[in-house]
């Protein structure tokens, strides 16, 4: 092993945090049961979310401030450091969860982080964005003090070490002046506090030291602290931010605020090495992880630089002297030598998986030893809390300055490192299988850690239906989903171009292709790779975005004529007569419930699509430009007339966020709000997908739905089982491993719900259904091959459950109940995490009909 450098060590007073920590408040009420950190020692085996439903509560009602600030907030360019910002200081809240365990409170951050960035010049605070609840996000960067001139050269060299790494090789300037960018990330999963006080605890260090070895850190480095990832969670105590969502599952798709934060420090800031810190397993795992290992990477690379600085950050932390006898606290872990399974970096949803495709060569997720969440915050002492709160952090604080130690004393390396990556993209080159010779140093390498795509040579995404026809009928939901798609990898920083005949071009010989093609390629299925996984295996966008891609595997590549900062405005109005919007697309489905909600007079098409009546075109204009969506003439006249749909919900985080992006009116519900006595007068349809049984509702309230004559859309093993206990359609719903999840090969019947829906769609313990009694309609069914694309999916140990035995049954039916509500079932995932926006107006439809 190679021996890692000395731990920075610096000596400095308490006398200031010390004077700025509040006193301890009674802590309110516990919170809720709530999903453990990326992992949990009290959690056995694989680390799933149950039965396939992400776990999270329904959202609290917060200030709304995300409405008023841009979804990706700029960070400042062109000052030198320090930039300093006199940061307001929220109303002390006492009954902050962080209070408890003595640690700081989200209203203390504020004023700490204003007196820091007054001891001396090396410490600077800019807000990075705001929550999902409307809480600021600090970013502290500490650095030794540039001019604005010396800053200015700081980012042409930080641009040319991407944009033109092979002569960044070269540059014997950028090599010695260049500032290594080092990214701490505290705190995303709101009920893992301790990250957040370490971090201060270190900006004080760095801030105040005295010392040379200090002083040359800051010289040849930009320490960049996201502070806290998710200040609505620390403050609630919950794992998910404001919008119940958990963050670090949200990274490629990017749905949340603070994920969009975080998305453009790693752009603007490039760091080379990155830290996301966690809890709670015992001993402190460090990674880098178990296979398999995410395709796109140039791991060889990344292998080499975050084995290395786990050595470090191990034996940092097991140097603190903490033992099992005395405090309870085993020695590290270090997943890639110590386990062979179950913590792998395939998905890019988690933050350290996502910074190598933005140039990190080393990323770790770091995970505390001492359990304070959950039912430990509830039962053990307030003392016992405290001392197991101030190991997690002394352990934080640990990994954090190894990590500066180990990039200090290698940085010529790592910075080699980070441009190899960027130059290899850019040129085109094949990836370097990892080896014990290809990756000296790292001890244990075998065939199962080697995981390498092809690259293609260009993907192209017409810019409304199909290749080379962009006015085929549902080319107007083509369109939609193409400039989704389009503005995804410019915000990604991908490089699009746009091509004569108006095509979207993504040449990968570019420094981020990694990024490009976990976006748009297809995915792999890796059953037969490895028994678990430790979270979803498939996401391609490319696949379940609605958008049409086209993969160039060799050239030529059509001809670029300009580069593309943002898609082609798509929205347009048929000039005269009625006009037709096709619902195949979330911003149609927002488009038509906002003319519903308008009182307009919309009828519903044999197929789906919504008749708008020509007296309502300047409403038409107003929707075309704000969501790109594009009113056709039309002569139809429509089947049945359309109807505002309120929605009573029990669902997940995610679903609840979907639906009202497309614009419903969702109301909340689960068994005791029913069983209270529920005014169905308020809504039209029950969507239930997890937390409402119908076994356990009262007579009363069985009696009041079933009166109500509102539809029902079930989804998923909860969705099934409503239906099977209420005997609303004669349908027996089958279970595959519960562990399977990724994209999947559909056949759409067509018609009012799965018209114009795409051939893919998402699974997390996928059902079908089978035995359909009269009047049960197929609308989907899973392909009649081996429908998995992507992902993991392998059959149960009785040989049962696997992607085979889904192969031609139904993945989506309908029918009518026998007291006349339209019912609708999916054993698909279409709404997961608010991810897979191509299958989003299947329930949009669904809801609709009534």
């Amino acid at each position: 092993m190679a021996k890692p450098g000395p731990v920075l060590i610096t000596t400095v007073s308490g006398a200031l945090l010390g004077a700025l920590v509040l006193t301890a408040l009674p802590a309110s009420a516990a919170p809720g049961p709530f999903a453990h950190g990326h992992g949990s020692a009290s959690e056995p085996g694989p680390l799933r979310e149950g039965a396939g439903r992400d776990t999270a509560a329904p959202p609290r009602t917060f200030a709304p401030r995300s409405s008023l600030t841009p979804a990706d907030t700029p960070l400042r360019t062109g000052d030198g450091y320090p930039r300093r910002t006199d940061l307001a200081v929220p109303p002390v809240d006492p009954a902050d969860k962080s209070i408890k365990l003595g640690l700081a409170p989200y209203h203390s951050l504020a004023p700490r982080l204003n007196a820091l960035q007054k001891l001396g010049n090396r410490v600077s605070v800019e807000v990075a964005g705001w929550s999902a609840g409307g809480h600021e996000l600090y970013l502290v960067t500490v650095t030794a003090p540039e001019s604005a001139r010396e800053t200015r050269e700081q980012e042409r060299m930080r641009e040319r070490i991407e944009n033109a790494p092979a002569a960044a090789a070269k540059d014997t300037r950028l090599k010695a002046a260049y500032k290594t960018p080092v990214f701490i990330n505290n705190n995303i999963h709101g009920n893992e506090w301790e990250g957040t006080d370490a971090a201060l605890e270190l900006i004080e260090e760095l801030a105040t030291a005295t010392d040379r070895k200090t002083a040359g850190l800051l010289a040849r480095t930009r320490v960049y602290l996201n502070v806290t990832a998710n200040p609505d969670g620390r403050i609630a105590g919950t794992r998910a931010n404001g919008n119940g969502f958990d963050l670090n599952r949200d990274f490629v798709t990017a749905s949340q605020p603070e994920a969009r934060a975080i998305r453009r420090i790693a752009i603007d800031k490039q760091p080379a090495v990155m830290l996301d810190l966690h809890g709670y397993v015992n001993g402190t795992l460090i990674e880098p992880t178990t296979p398999p290992h995410g395709e796109n990477y140039e791991y060889d690379l990344f292998l080499k630089n975050a084995y290395a600085n786990a050595l470090g950050m191990e034996k940092a932390v097991n140097g603190l002297g903490y033992t099992p006898a005395k405090d309870g606290v085993r020695p590290a872990v270090i997943p890639f030598r110590d386990e062979q399974e179950g913590w792998d970096d395939w998905p890019p949803i988690f933050t350290p998986q996502y910074m190598p495709f933005q140039g990190a060569v080393a990323a770790h997720t770091i995970e505390f030893p001492m359990t304070v969440n959950n039912q430990a915050y509830d039962t053990l002492p307030e003392a016992e809390l405290r001392r197991r709160a101030a190991i997690n952090v002394d352990i934080a604080g640990a990994a954090m300055r190894a990590t500066l130690d180990h990039t200090d004393t290698h940085r010529a390396s790592v910075l080699a490192d980070q441009i190899e990556t960027f130059r290899r993209g850019a040129a085109g080159e094949a990836q370097r299988p990892v080896s014990e010779e290809t990756v000296p140093g790292v001890p244990g390498i075998g065939p199962e850690d080697v995981y390498t795509t092809t690259f293609p040579r260009a993907y192209v995404i017409p810019a409304g239906g199909s290749w080379g026809h962009p006015r085929t009928k549902s080319g107007g939901a083509s369109a939609v989903a193409a400039a989704r798609l389009v503005d995804h990898l410019v915000a990604n920083d991908v490089r699009v171009g746009r091509a004569v005949d108006g095509s979207y071009v993504v040449d990968m010989r570019q420094p981020k292709r990694g990024m490009a093609n976990v976006i748009l390629a297809e995915g792999r299925d890796i059953s037969a790779d490895v028994s678990t996984m430790y979270d979803i295996s498939g996401w391609s966008l490319g696949l379940l975005w609605g958008a049409t891609v086209r993969r160039i595997e060799h050239g030529p590549v059509p001809r670029v004529v300009r580069p593309v900062h943002a898609a082609a405005p798509t929205g347009s109005v048929a000039p005269f007569g009625d006009l037709l919007l096709r619902l195949d697309d979330p911003k149609e489905l927002a488009a038509v419930n906002a003319l519903l909600a308008q009182g307009v007079r919309v009828r519903r098409t044999a197929d789906g699509a919504a008749m708008v009546p020509a007296s309502a075109r300047g409403a038409a204009r107003v929707l075309a430009d704000r969501y790109g969506v594009v009113f056709r003439a039309t002569k139809e006249r429509g089947a049945a007339p359309l109807e505002r749909t309120r929605v009573a919900a029990s669902v997940t985080a995610g679903e609840l966020f979907a639906l009202r992006e497309m614009g419903f009116e969702v109301v909340p519900v689960s068994t005791e709000i029913l069983n209270a006595g529920f005014d169905w007068s308020t809504a039209d349809v029950l969507f239930v997908s997890r937390g409402l049984e119908y076994g356990k509702l009262t007579p009363a309230a069985r009696d009041a739905l079933r009166a109500s004559g509102a539809g029902v859309v079930g989804i998923g093993s909860a969705g099934a089982a409503f239906n099977a206990a209420a005997g609303l359609l004669p349908a027996t719903a089958v279970a595959g491993n519960g562990d399977a999840n990724g994209v999947v090969t559909v056949r759409n019947a067509g018609g009012a719900i799965t018209g114009g829906a795409p051939g893919h769609s998402f699974v997390y313990a996928p059902l079908w259904f089978t035995g359909l009694g009269a009047g049960v309609r197929t609308e989907q069914s899973y392909a009649a091959a081996d429908p998995l694309v992507s992902g993991h999916w392998r059959p149960l140990a009785d040989g049962r459950g696997g992607p085979g035995d889904a192969a031609g049954q139904a993945s989506v039916v309908s029918g009518t109940a026998a007291h006349g509500a339209p019912v609708v079932l999916f054993g698909t995932e279409p709404l997961f995490r608010d991810h897979p926006k191509g299958a989003f107006a299947q329930v949009g439809r669904a809801l609709l009909t009534r």
